[in-house]
């Protein structure tokens, strides 16, 4: 069963990230909104455990929340997709259920 898993808070201050890969089936995808964009960036305490979950798992970041929080999307881990608004709705329509981590 194909999950989206919408993370929305820093991994720096919450543990969202670190429980949703630890429960995220394989073929899951993972979004990164809000505050919870800081968690796709590289050279972060989170990125080499994001880039051994990338190999059974999907992960984009919403492009909007990086624009608002002044992230560049060169420095996000490679493999990261950033999708826009268009790109959420889109991602919510292909998986089946969608699981917000707070």
């Amino acid at each position: 069963m194909a999950m989206l898993h919408t993370v929305n808070k820093s991994p720096f201050e919450r543990d969202a990230l670190e429980t949703c890969l630890r429960l995220a089936a394989k073929g899951s995808s993972v979004l990164f909104i809000e505050d919870g964009v800081y968690g796709a960036m590289k050279g972060t305490s989170f990125s080499t455990t994001l880039s051994n979950a990338m190999k059974d798992k999907t992960f984009y970041v919403l492009g909007p929340d990086l624009k608002a929080r002044g992230v560049d999307a060169s420095r996000l881990i490679d493999g990261i997709k950033v999708v826009d608004y268009a790109g959420f709705v889109d991602l919510t329509v292909k998986h089946e259920k969608v699981s917000a981590w707070v």
